[in-house]
């Protein structure tokens, strides 16, 4: 034992010390120890025009010439996408609906609210729906939040 190291591991650490030295000789001055690649500039420098474009990029692989390339596949033109309609339930926004809709009753467990809120939330929460009905989404959500909430306080006491 040398040190503290058996005979196998002091002669592993100076291989390991050996091999670091050697790399440190013949490695160039240029480079930066741990990147084996090129810098993404140089690999996009023989990148063709034609390849910029995602399906042009493609034929080239396949070893067609950009002349004798198929032509892709014409795309039809997409008419305007019909403006969304509202569901029915994100216009009842009064507090009164969303309580019928939850229909919280004084023998719900914290459990059970708990489920109603999350089954609500599946419906109505603002991240699920359109856009132009997120302003509906939130109050109904924040309303029945408020009646789950004052549910639950009303269980603790």
């Amino acid at each position: 034992m040398l040190f503290g190291q058996s005979v196998f591991q002091s002669v592993l650490d100076r291989l390991k010390a050996e091999d670091d030295e050697a790399a440190e000789q013949d490695a160039p001055t240029a480079r930066v120890s741990g990147l084996n690649t090129g810098l993404a500039f140089d690999v996009m420098e023989g990148v063709s025009a034609q390849s910029n474009r995602a399906d042009q990029a493609y034929v080239e692989t396949m070893g067609f010439a950009p002349e004798t390339a198929p032509e892709s596949s014409p795309v039809p033109p997409t008419s305007p996408e019909p403006d969304p309609v509202m569901p029915d339930h994100l216009t009842r926004v009064a507090p009164e609906d969303i309580a019928a809709e939850l229909d919280i009753s004084m023998r719900d467990t914290a459990q059970g609210l708990s489920e109603k809120r999350r089954a609500f939330a599946k419906k109505n929460h603002p991240d699920r729906v359109h856009p132009l009905f997120r302003e509906n989404a939130t109050k109904r959500m924040t309303t029945a939040n408020l009646l789950i909430d004052q549910a639950l306080r009303r269980l603790g006491r």
